[in-house]
């Protein structure tokens, strides 16, 4: 998102204006973070309403001008999963690796403008809002991608064993979408992306995230280098974290899966700890930050749409936040990729479609990545 040009409004006690590889070393260069705490974005914004005083009728507006939305319901039609309607919903986070601007320092490459989604996750929450289960779906799974109509209203072919972030590249949010909706026969009722520098710049609003890690992490790829212990990561750091692959593990995507989940429940910590809604300022600089980062569907496309969300997602803790991958295999012809292991992943959208949790037995056995435990919660 392009910078500013007009004055910040006061503020209320702001002086001035206001598939995984199984072996490390067998992959490629690793180009694209992991966007895995973009719930953050919907929480801080819960807090928009409280910001009083002159100025805030400025303010909302600002605010509401930062989010990006796009009509996914709209371009995909009625040719989707029924909702069901048992109170629970059903959530699908992005995290997308632009190559445009400030994103081309964070993510490499060429500044082309194109973009991957390289961070996939679907967030269940359930009836009464008290709980959720967290399925991240591992970018090189090897699918059959539907046939799918972008926001521009490009339809584009089905294809067979391609691999799920091919779904995004193709066709944006709209694909990503269907595609989800698809493989697990869930309706997905929101859509949320953020991109690399939106994510770096939150943390670092946030004053960091504290995590301990059970052994070193050195990965020059991603630019991290901690030692066991405990660290108070900033947004460079915890970028690195999300995006490291070869420092942990069996050096794949799953492990790093691992990393990012471990990385989420230490955000929501911090998040509930930190007290956002006592500051104006802190909040502002909050919300101001978030609401630029990320892109909704467009029933979330507005300050008092993504209010609302929020509120029924900040009594969630990370206690009540199951967190597990999509059960998936090596694919026998490429170890650098997995396919899906579907009786078991049945078994997961069967408990979600039912609101039930996710059984034990969904996940026993399955590609795992061997990163699990390396990185808690500080």
């Amino acid at each position: 998102m392009s910078a500013e040009s007009t004055p910040e409004p006061a503020i209320p006690g702001k002086d001035g204006n206001s598939g995984p590889r199984h072996r490390a070393g067998s992959r490629k260069k690793d180009r694209s973070p992991r966007h895995k705490a973009l719930l953050i974005t919907a929480w801080v914004a819960a807090g928009v309403v409280v910001l009083g005083g002159t100025g805030a009728g400025y303010v909302y507006f600002k605010l509401n001008g930062n989010i990006k939305s796009v009509d996914i319901n709209q371009v995909l039609g009625t040719d989707r999963p029924v909702k069901v309607d048992n109170g629970s919903e059903n959530i699908l986070v992005l995290g997308s690796d632009t190559r445009s601007g400030t994103n081309k320092k964070l993510g490499g490459g060429t500044d082309d403008g194109s973009a991957r989604s390289d961070t996939a996750m679907i967030i269940h929450v359930y009836k009464g809002h008290k709980k959720a289960s967290v399925v991240s779906i591992p970018r090189d799974t090897l699918i059959d991608r539907p046939e799918c109509t972008d926001t521009k209203g490009v339809t584009h072919d089905a294809a067979s064993g391609v691999m799920f972030n091919s779904a995004y590249s193709t066709g944006g949010a709209a694909c990503a979408v269907k595609t989800v909706e698809s493989l697990s026969g869930l309706r997905m009722d929101h859509y949320l992306e953020v991109d690399f520098s939106g994510f770096e710049k939150l943390i670092n609003e946030l004053g960091g995230v504290q995590i301990t890690t059970t052994k070193d992490i050195k990965d020059s790829q991603s630019h991290l280098n901690l030692k066991a212990g405990t660290h108070t990561l900033n947004g460079s750091q915890a970028l690195g974290l999300v995006r490291t692959r070869h420092g942990v593990g069996d050096g794949s995507d799953l492990g790093r899966i691992q990393l990012q989940q471990a990385f989420i429940k230490a955000l929501v910590n911090q998040v509930k700890h930190i007290g956002v809604l006592t500051s104006p300022t802190k909040l502002y600089d909050l919300a101001n930050t978030a609401t630029k980062a990320v892109t909704t569907d467009s029933d979330l496309g507005s300050v008092n749409s993504l209010t609302s969300f929020a509120n029924g997602l900040k009594s969630i803790s990370s206690a009540n936040m199951n967190m597990v991958t999509m059960p998936v295999e090596y694919d026998p012809a490429n170890p650098n990729r997995v396919i899906v292991e579907k009786s078991k992943a049945q078994l997961v959208w069967n408990a979600l479609k039912n609101d039930q949790p996710i059984p034990a037995a969904a996940t026993k056995g399955t590609a795992t990545g061997e990163a699990k435990g390396v990185v808690t919660a500080g």
